[in-house]
């Protein structure tokens, strides 16, 4: 590591050890990837979570050749205690990245800048770099890697013989997601080279590892099953820095004329399609421990040959048998498994409704008026409170230029509107705030909300949380101009702030976000300041289902109440005045039923419209207190 580099701190929670892994398994995971990726730049901490867990607990080599160290919850870095772990942060620092997905990435990134030569490392997160990119809260592949497969091992391992017969349903999802179709980049080609393949009746080409290859491999790694398919060729080729051969990539004048549709489909190589990913490294101490244990059991894994053979296949990946070496992961060897009989699969695959994406039709035909008269012939209609302090605003003119929103990358006229936007939110906040309290910008983006409450208020406390890295980095980059040290950062999903707190705001939270922000304000018994948005992403969730209220639930169906959400989104400036009015009251009417849920928790909510209403086209606000 550079000298110049800071010291950077990762927070793994350590609850106990069981055979070959760390538990939670996200610790385990973690500590797998930094033996993956060869990387030492990080200082390690196991946080016990049990006060009385002594050194000796810890075994040396589960933590690879990593020097780790023990440190109880309450010496850990303020902005660390109020998340979840595993958690990274410099030294020092009052930027902290929290949740698995969001360290995972990082430590990948890390490794990447300190050595441009591992491409094969930053190669993790797949296409575009957006491997587990999207937030669990809204991306079913992140929730089933990041927390319901790790959750449903956990689970597994602990369970009485007598209940846990039946593979956890989760695994079994993971089992059928390893058998649709694969979609990637250019796939268009390569299910070209497949149907020459096929037609041809040959073998595609296959990169295996041997005399000409042997040095690109780690010590130690062979394939002892040599892929066979054009996905695995394709897969191995890119793992192995190798081109695919020429044999392959010449088309025949009939297989170039033929139609898309009419083009076989790709079937899946690793967990997220061809190509290895960081998914499949989260997977493998997972599926490794659910493996051990059900072959402990005497369990016949027949009903999952696509999950055995893909735990071979990752073996099969340059560096993987060695990282686990490290781990003392002794990875198993598993017999090649054929497809168990469909009528087998279909009975073992049930998996429950709520691990599903909710498929309900959302192309919806017809308008809202229906739903509006429903709810109107039962007394419901937008109710808007009237703004407490319409003419209340910032001298933005007298204030250093770090603390404007024109200060990044926007017009003056969206500018502007945005200093609209944050008068109304700041108003209200600073009605509600007293010296000390602490206030958490959710969504914070770029730092807008935040920063401009951070400095306005001295005597209070303001952290930021926001999943996207380069909006947090901006914001944090205009909170050193102006010297705040008033102000925390936190790169996580909402889920992973678990810290009270005694004022919640967020300016255009999106879709289910406004409700993951009330949620959270509910729990710490906090008061909130919401400005909602992106009304047409509201969908049925793990954690959500709609309508939220009691009185809408007994009066309207989510299909009512989605047809709603959609046209409320329909408020843009270059709509006609009648639709726009039409957009305002179905937002009116959602929103009411959001406030009116939280009342039903003991709060006293307003809605009230922004002002101007011009200052943006979702001008909706909340305003809460219990």
């Amino acid at each position: 590591m550079k000298d110049n580099v800071a010291e950077e701190h990762l927070y793994l929670a350590f609850s106990h050890q069981y055979r070959d892994s760390i538990f939670p398994l996200h610790t385990s995971i973690s500590l797998f990837l930094l033996s993956y990726c060869d990387c030492k730049l990080f200082k390690v901490f196991l946080v016990p979570t049990d006060e009385d867990v002594g050194d000796q607990c810890v075994t040396k080599n589960l933590a690879g050749d990593l020097e780790v160290h023990l440190i109880s919850r309450c010496q850990l870095p303020v902005v660390v205690q109020s998340c979840s772990l595993p958690a990274a942060v410099v030294k020092d620092d009052k930027f902290c990245r929290a949740g698995l997905s969001v360290v995972l990435r990082h430590i990948i990134q890390k490794t990447f800048e300190a050595d441009p030569s591992k491409k094969d490392v930053l190669g993790l997160l797949g296409f575009k770099k957006t491997c587990l990119k999207a937030c669990a809260e809204v991306s079913q592949w992140t929730r089933l890697c990041e927390i319901s497969i790790p959750l449903a091992v956990e689970r597994f391992l602990t369970a009485s013989p007598e209940h846990c017969q039946a593979i956890p349903p989760d695994i079994l999802l993971f089992e059928r997601k390893l058998g649709e179709p694969v979609r990637v980049h250019n796939d268009d080609k390569i299910r070209r080279q497949k149907l020459q393949q096929q037609k041809s009746g040959a073998k595609a080409a296959v990169p295996v590892p041997g005399e000409e290859t042997t040095e690109e491999l780690k010590p130690g790694e062979v394939h002892e099953h040599p892929p066979s398919s054009l996905e695995l060729s394709v897969a191995f080729s890119k793992l192995l820095a190798q081109e695919a051969p020429d044999a392959i990539n010449r088309e025949a004048p009939h297989i170039r004329r033929t139609k898309t549709s009419d083009l076989p489909l790709l079937d899946h190589v690793f967990a997220e399609g061809l190509y290895f990913t960081v998914a499949d490294l989260v997977l493998l101490p997972c599926i490794h421990q659910f493996l051990v244990s059900s072959k402990k059991r005497g369990k016949n894994l027949v009903n999952l040959p696509l999950i055995s053979n893909w735990y071979r296949r990752v073996q099969e990946v340059p560096g993987v048998k060695k990282a686990a070496g490290k781990c003392n992961m002794e990875l198993l060897q598993l017999p090649e498994l054929m497809s168990a009989p469909e009528e087998q699969l279909q009975h073992s695959a049930s998996v429950p409704d709520e691990l599903e994406e909710d498929n309900e039709d959302s192309h919806f035909i017809g308008g809202p008026r229906p739903t509006m008269t429903k709810l109107m012939e039962n007394g419901i209609e937008a109710k808007f409170s009237p703004h407490p302090c319409p003419n209340w605003t910032l001298d933005w003119s007298s204030l250093p230029s770090a603390v404007s929103p024109g200060e990044g990358k926007m017009s003056r006229d969206r500018a502007l509107r945005k200093q609209q936007q944050l008068n109304n939110l700041v108003a209200a906040v600073t009605k509600l705030a007293k010296p000390g309290d602490l206030i958490v910008d959710f969504c914070s983006g770029g730092g807008h909300v935040g920063i401009v409450l951070a400095y306005m208020m001295p005597s209070c406390q303001v952290v930021l949380i926001e999943n996207k890295e380069l909006s947090l980095i901006r914001a944090k980059e205009r909170s050193d101009e102006l010297g705040l040290n008033n102000i925390w950062f936190i790169q996580a999903n909402l889920d992973y702030f678990n810290g009270t707190f005694n004022i919640g705001v967020a300016l255009h939270a999106c879709g289910v976000a406004t409700d993951m922000v009330i949620e959270h304000c509910l729990r710490a018994r906090a008061a909130f300041v919401i400005s909602p948005c992106c009304y047409g992403f509201i969908q049925n969730t793990v954690k959500f289902k709609y309508p939220r209220s009691h009185q809408f639930k007994e009066i309207l169906s989510y299909k009512e109440h989605m047809i709603l959400c959609r046209f409320a989104d329909q408020t843009a400036v270059q709509l006609p005045p009648e639709r726009r009015l039409i957009g305002k009251q179905c937002m009116g009417l959602v929103d009411l039923d959001r406030a009116w849920a939280a009342e039903e928790h003991n709060y006293s909510v307003q809605v009230i419209s922004m002002e101007p209403e011009s200052c943006s086209p979702k001008n909706n606000m909340f305003v809460g207190i219990p």
